[in-house]
């Protein structure tokens, strides 16, 4: 691993690997997704060894297996009902990134934990973006009426929307990139990512459409979202909904509403006759449980920064897409 290139690919602030010891390259946009870098060079493995892969969060690497299949050794850093804006890596965590041919990230500033992580490792680091070809949603406007928490969070995300998993056709654009990447790095299994990613964004397709089927169940005056915090900017825009607010008024959960936006928020729910208020697993519902009580509307939650447990009905990607698109036609149409 001490022999390893850098290889910094990543739509995340600068600040990110500000003291790591890594340089990241120079004039890097943090508002544009960055290319799978051709410049990749292949992994001396051994024979019958497999390249290992470390995904940061579960949807990565649900994705990861999908496209890498039994050509990778993979190890998935954020568990089961983890959320990535607050998620705190182990020591075990560190061992893995040391350890690893290299590490996929989803990118866009989302993964802020990895700071500390490699400030740790005692091995230089690949890392791998996969949000390259994704037109990023701006969030620079969201300053408007922002706090101080959430001026902060709107610049270390670099000024765009990090949920990117929350459309199908982004996916299918990640498991793309994870297919080249991977094949750069094992060109001798190669076919057999491509293959793989081929045969996954397949599924993917049909989910798009499976989606947009179940969300013409909803008559188009009732799409509207309430969410706890700014997670749903792509479903969204891919499936016609407005979004009308959101309790946490950032793209983070680290953010704190103050009464006013609590009390503004209350008043559009009324104005706009919303019918529910959703809330990810791995968000405290207080307050959003708070507006549902005051305005009388529905608690729906849905898995959103992590996928589900084996018997949540959310435990792969496209179930995880399943379980919220039916959720949200039930509670809204």
């Amino acid at each position: 691993m001490s022999a390893k290139r850098v290889v910094i690919l990543l739509a995340l602030v600068s600040g990110l690997l500000a003291g790591c010891g890594v340089k990241a390259q120079p004039e890097l946009s943090q508002s544009q997704p960055p290319a799978v870098s051709s410049e990749l060079a292949p992994v001396k493995l051994a024979a019958g060894a497999k390249l290992k892969v470390v995904a940061t969060t579960n949807i990565v690497g649900d994705l990861l297996k999908n496209v890498g299949g039994d050509g990778i050794d993979l190890t998935v850093m954020l568990p089961i009902g983890a959320d990535p804006h607050s998620f705190q890596p182990a020591p075990r965590d560190v061992a893995a990134v040391s350890n690893a041919d290299v590490v996929f990230i989803n990118g866009l500033g989302l993964e802020r934990f990895l700071t500390s992580l490699i400030e740790n490792s005692n091995t230089q680091v690949t890392l791998v973006s996969l949000a390259e070809g994704i037109e990023p949603l701006d969030m620079t406007g969201h300053d408007d009426h922002a706090g101080e928490s959430e001026s902060a969070d709107v610049h270390d995300h670099g000024g765009v929307d990090p949920h990117i998993w929350l459309s199908p056709v982004n996916v299918g654009v990640m498991a793309g990139n994870a297919a080249r990447a991977l094949a750069q790095l094992d060109p001798a299994n190669a076919p057999m990512y491509q293959a793989n990613a081929a045969a996954y964004q397949q599924q993917l397709t049909e989910l798009d459409r499976w989606i947009k089927e179940q969300v013409g169940q909803i008559p188009p005056a009732q799409r509207k979202l309430v969410t706890d915090h700014d997670t749903f900017g792509y479903f969204a825009e891919r499936y016609g909904f407005e979004l009308v607010g959101t309790v946490i008024p950032s793209f983070s959960t680290n953010a704190e509403p103050s009464a006013q936006e609590l009390a503004d928020l209350q008043q559009a729910v009324e104005k706009n006759s919303v019918k529910a208020v959703f809330v990810g697993t791995t968000v405290n519902p207080v307050l959003s449980s708070r507006l549902a009580d005051d305005t009388g509307i529905k608690l729906v939650r849905l898995y959103t920064g992590s996928l589900g447990d084996a018997a949540s009905g959310a435990a792969t990607y496209l179930d995880y897409m399943r379980y919220n698109t039916s959720a949200i036609v039930e509670a809204l149409k």
